[in-house]
């Protein structure tokens, strides 16, 4: 007779008034299966028809304070069912029950120690009862234990090899000891043995997401919900997997299904605010997150996330109270100061030293205390061998990032140099496939601690480690405090300073950094690429050059790609200025929908411009962003942050850039690009130099159109898309850079 058959005989002889039979029944239940909370429930109301419960009648009865503490503590007075369970102890010290079900209340009472002890000491007479294994390491995880919670976990699943509740519970512990094949392991044999459990698919979820197998983790929480149509987590998680996954418009859907079925559930308004985020939606974002903050002011998450999107918009002081908030929430949050510290590039306020002080400030925090546990490097000092080159990115797929790395590892010198790739994004896509197939080896650090991402580099053997994104998103700079390599390098991220003293050293070129100027401000030793900084890549299809528009339009169109988040108020009246000083131009600009465009059309209202003079656009696909251009003749560069990428763009679709050069470097890369292509001429110094070249070139519609034609071929020979020679002039700078390590360490042991 199975345990669900013995209950359904047992209720019948409980409701037909047999008690006796009832409580044999229950008795036996409870000794195959203690955990049947319903067979306790009914035993302890059964003990109370019978009037066992008067403890003053018999009060050397043990079973009578068993039974009366598993109905208290069926009934959820636990407080009374723990003095029960101790009553019955009291008289029978040997009670493994008593114990279990002590151990269990006092977990639910949150006293962890004594529930740790009362399913030790049932152990103790009964070694082989799996449940209380389970619920120990439930207590011990729990505590952070997690160690001997999944020893715990292990000892059930020896007892009872197909514990749903062991597995799913290891599943868990091993998780989040980032332990995640092992995890998978554990979670598929926990479906394995119970497949209609929503629990078991969920958790398998959570363990292939933070292994970055998006569409993998996808289907097992689709597959929960199948099973539990209202597993409101199971869609708050499936909205995150899918938003990673870029497939944003589904993603807002999952958030908002568990947002209908549990409003009150903050998590969920902040993962729907940036599937909206990401979807250009960045007011409705805003409210979002505000909502989420209204019902829990002190989400770190929610503060992070409603600074990057007021960021977006160009509402830096918001974006920086934000961000500050999120620090005094959560001052362990590095990637939260990493956002601080990027943003404080696009503010024409901020200056070299406030940046500097804010990395200060990051270092004191996830790099000072951790430089007594650095170990000492044990790589071959031999000078001339093939070096091993690890690059540390979360953007090796089709964006800038990748683009931009392309060429270099397509002219890395195989025999000189070996690639290692340490990928931090689940995002892959035809770039990402060209990438892997350069790289000698490739590791995911999804999910990776930063000391087991630091070890692995070590065990690697990397000689050099190049971090591509400085303070951008997904950044790894906790991984290089760790120095896991003797010689360390930024490069790419953007141009300026990690801040980081356990990097050594910066590419960078003459331009954007010139020799004499200002270094106090730099963590990094500058090195100075002969030529440009970065070598161009138009990746992908891109369309042909027409014909220059204003020569059919019958006047000059300007444009800016660039993300909003470079645009401020200053950079905004210069352009209304070009307008104004150009009798029939026109502007095209990127620019997010809803509050923001009604504020930069009232802006150029204000001063003078129509309405129909400047043409607002939104998000744009790659293919889109490039054939925008040919309606574009000349492209105006913003400041203090300068594009790149867009002002590369630009010039590949034939447009010219105007550029305004300042001191650091994020306002001198304009300079570096144009220098690159040997139009120099339109780096301007001042902003009233800005407005006179963008006068003349507009003047000048013969040049234009010689430029239109002949800038792409002017590109592919300059040194910006000569990836032969980048890769050697970066090449040389390694092998500097590693004769330098040797020949410290050697000084060293001398």
């Amino acid at each position: 007779m199975t345990t669900s058959e013995a209950f359904q005989i047992a209720l019948q002889h409980h409701r037909s008034g047999r008690l006796a039979e009832a409580e044999s029944l229950y008795r036996q239940i409870l000794a195959a299966q203690p955990n049947h909370s319903e067979a306790r429930r009914l035993l302890g109301m059964l003990a109370v028809q019978t009037g066992r419960l008067d403890l003053a009648a018999n009060p050397a009865n043990w079973r009578y304070h068993l039974d009366l503490g598993n109905g208290l503590f069926a009934q959820g007075q636990l407080d009374e069912a723990i003095a029960a369970f101790r009553g019955a102890l009291g008289i029978n010290p040997n009670c493994v029950e008593a114990h279990y079900n002590l151990g269990n209340a006092l977990q639910n009472q949150g006293q962890l120690d004594e529930a740790i002890a009362a399913y030790r000491a049932a152990l103790q007479f009964k070694p082989d009862l799996a449940m209380a294994h389970n619920n120990l390491g439930v207590a011990l995880k729990v505590k952070g234990r997690l160690d001997e919670a999944i020893a715990a976990y292990h000892r059930a699943l020896q007892i009872q090899p197909d514990s749903v509740d062991a597995l799913n519970n290891l599943g868990v512990a091993l998780r989040e000891m980032g332990r995640f094949d092992e995890s998978i392991d554990a979670c598929q044999r926990a479906i394995r043995s119970k497949p209609d459990q929503a629990g078991a698919w969920y958790n398998f979820g959570l363990a292939l997401q933070s292994k970055g197998r998006l569409e993998e983790c996808i289907g097992a929480y689709r597959r929960a919900l199948q099973i539990a149509p209202n597993y409101v987590k199971a869609h708050n998680n499936l909205g995150t997997a899918l938003k990673d996954h870029g497939w944003l418009h589904e993603a807002v859907a999952s958030c908002r299904k568990a947002l209908q079925i549990r409003p009150d559930y903050p998590e969920a308004w902040i993962n729907l605010g940036a599937a909206l985020a990401e979807l250009g939606q960045r007011d409705e974002a805003i409210e979002v997150y505000r909502r989420a903050l209204e019902m829990n002011p002190n989400l770190p998450e929610a503060h992070n996330n409603l600074a990057n999107a007021l960021k977006d918009l160009g509402e830096l002081n918001g974006a920086f109270a934000a961000y500050r908030r999120a620090l005094e929430i959560k001052p362990d949050d590095a990637p939260a100061h990493s956002n601080l510290i990027f943003a404080l590039h696009f503010d024409p306020g901020q200056d070299a030293r406030t940046i500097a002080e804010e990395h200060a400030r990051w270092n004191r925090q996830f790099s000072e205390p951790i430089k007594q546990f650095i170990p000492p490097r044990a790589n071959n000092r031999d000078p001339e061998r093939r070096l091993r080159v690890g690059y540390v990115s979360a953007d090796f797929w089709d964006h800038p990032v990748g683009r931009f790395v392309l060429p270099l590892f397509e002219r890395h010198d195989r025999e000189r140099i070996e690639i290692l790739c340490y990928s931090g994004s689940a995002r892959s896509d035809g770039m990402t496939e060209r990438l892997r197939a350069l790289a000698g080896e490739w590791r995911s650090t999804i999910g990776v601690a930063d000391a087991q991402s630091a070890e692995m580099i070590r065990e690697d053997r990397v000689d050099i480690l190049v971090d591509l994104a400085l303070h951008t998103a997904g950044n790894r700079l906790p991984v290089f405090a760790r120095q896991p390599a003797p010689v360390q390098v930024a490069w790419l991220g953007y141009p300026g300073s990690t801040g980081l003293p356990a990097i050594g050293y910066r590419l960078t070129d003459g331009w954007v950094e010139p020799v004499g100027g200002e270094a106090a401000w730099s963590a990094e030793e500058r090195v100075r690429l002969p030529d440009c900084w970065c070598c161009y890549r138009p990746a992908g299809e891109y369309p042909e050059i027409n014909a220059l528009p204003a020569l059919a339009s019958g006047g000059v169109t300007f444009g800016s790609l660039n993300k909003f988040a470079k645009i401020n108020e200053g950079v905004l009246a210069l352009w209304a200025r070009v307008l104004e000083s150009v009798k029939g131009s026109r502007l095209v600009m990127r620019c997010p929908e809803g509050r923001t465009r009604e504020r930069v059309r009232a802006f150029f209202g204000a001063r003078g411009i129509a309405q129909e003079r400047v043409e607002l656009v939104g998000f744009l696909s790659r293919w889109e962003h490039l054939r925008l251009y040919q309606r574009i003749d000349i492209g105006l560069d913003p400041f203090p942050y300068n594009g790149t990428t867009t002002t590369c763009d630009a010039l590949w679709m034939g447009a010219p850039v105007l550029t305004l050069t300042g001191k650091m470097p994020a306002s001198r890369t304009g300079l570096s690009l144009l220098s690159s292509v040997a139009l120099g001429e339109l780096a301007a110094s001042s902003e009233e130099g800005y407005a006179q070249v963008a006068a003349e070139l507009a003047g000048d519609l013969p040049r234009l159109a010689e430029l239109r034609a002949t800038l792409r071929a002017r590109m592919q020979a300059s040194p910006l898309m000569d990836a032969p020679r980048f890769a050697r002039n970066v090449e040389a700078a390694y092998r500097r850079m590693w004769l330098e390590w040797c020949d410290k360490e050697q000084a060293l042991r001398e």
